[in-house]
C-alpha cells in the first residue's frame, strides 16, 4: 500500500511512547507483553524487503529496538510497575486487536501479523506448522511468552496476584 500506513509494528511503538510519556499502566501493559515480545522476535528474525542502510531497513532496527529498550528501562528501572492480572488483559487486547486486523486484512488483501501467510524469510513461525495451525500454535506460544515477561515480577507473598 502507498502512502500513509498504520501497522501492528507501529501500534506497539506509539503504546510504548505513550507508555513511556504518561506511564499509565493501561499503555504499559499491552506496550509491554506485545511490544516486547513482538519486537525482539522481529529483532531476532527480520523480515525485511530494503537492503542496509536503507531508510526502512535502518527505521526496522531502530523503532524495535526502542520498543525493546524503552520498556525494559520503564519495567525493569521500578518507573512503572505491572498490575495484578496484567497477562490476561494483555492478552485479551492482543486478539481483540488481531480480530480487527485479521478483518482488515481480508478486506484489502494485506498480510499484517502474518495472519494470512507466513513471512517470506524464515522466522520462528517455520516450526508452527502450516496456516492456518502457525495461528493457533502462535496464540500457545504468544501466551506462554506472556507469562515468562510477567515472572519476574510476579508477587511472592502468600495473596500473590494472578496473571
Amino acid at each position: 500500500m502507498a502512502g500513509f500506513e498504520v501497522s501492528p509494528e507501529d501500534l506497539a511503538l506509539w503504546l510504548t511512547v505513550a507508555a513511556a510519556l504518561t506511564v499509565k499502566p493501561w499503555a504499559l501493559e499491552f506496550a509491554y507483553f506485545a511490544g516486547l515480545g513482538g519486537s525482539t522476535m522481529a529483532l531476532l528474525t527480520p523480515d525485511l524487503w530494503a537492503p542496509f542502510p536503507s531508510y526502512p531497513t535502518v527505521y526496522f532496527f531502530l523503532a524495535h529496538g526502542f520498543v525493546v529498550v524503552t520498556l525494559l528501562t520503564l519495567v525493569w528501572g521500578h518507573l512503572a510497575k505491572l498490575r495484578p492480572g496484567c497477562v490476561k488483559r494483555a492478552f485479551l487486547i492482543l486478539n481483540g486487536f488481531t480480530v480487527l486486523v485479521g478483518i482488515f486484512d481480508v478486506l484489502f488483501k494485506t498480510n499484517y501479523m502474518y495472519l494470512c501467510r507466513k513471512p517470506g524469510s524464515s522466522s520462528l513461525l517455520d516450526y508452527f506448522g502450516p496456516w492456518p495451525i502457525y495461528i493457533i500454535t502462535g496464540e500457545i506460544f504468544a501466551f506462554g511468552v506472556f507469562w515468562l515477561l510477567w515472572l519476574p515480577f510476579r508477587s511472592t507473598s502468600p495473596s500473590a496476584a494472578k496473571p
